[in-house]
């Protein structure tokens, strides 16, 4: 299953982050998980979100760079060394990871690992083949 996820270009200056979050509040698009990375003249928001079109159109009409990216989400176990089996899972079967993030859900002892991969539809495939929960954007949507 893949899950839309945005990413927004960002000059890396006061305030930038503060303007995404405003559009998407007066969207009623609540945020679910996000990372930056970046650099000393710009950087890269990617986010997983409640209402993913409507988000990548409100924050294009607010002028900001913006694009969809399917990435998978697998529910995983918060349990020691669990991050490794995954990551040498993709070494064996030669998954090129682009990047990846993670929220724990502590109530639950679970787990959510968003990866980005240059082949996302044979990672899926590995990923079920081993057993593992892929989510999809209406699941997302419930954490």
């Amino acid at each position: 299953m893949k899950v839309q996820q945005i990413s927004v270009f960002l000059e890396n200056k006061a305030g930038r982050l503060a303007k995404v979050a405003r559009v998407l509040k007066e969207s009623g698009i609540n945020i679910r998980a996000l990372t930056v990375a970046d650099t000393s003249d710009f950087g890269i928001l990617r986010m997983i979100v409640s209402q993913p079109d409507r988000a990548f159109e409100v924050l294009r009409t607010a002028g900001f760079t913006v694009k969809q990216n399917p990435i998978i989400a697998a529910e995983i176990f918060d349990k020691e060394g669990l991050f490794f089996e995954i990551m040498d899972l993709c070494d064996k079967n030669d998954l090129n990871i682009e990047y990846t993030y993670s929220f724990v859900e502590q109530s639950s002892n679970r787990a959510i690992l968003f990866l980005r991969f240059d082949n996302t539809d044979r990672a899926i495939e590995i990923f079920k083949e081993n057993g593992y929960k892929l989510l999809s954007n209406e699941e997302i949507r419930k954490i």
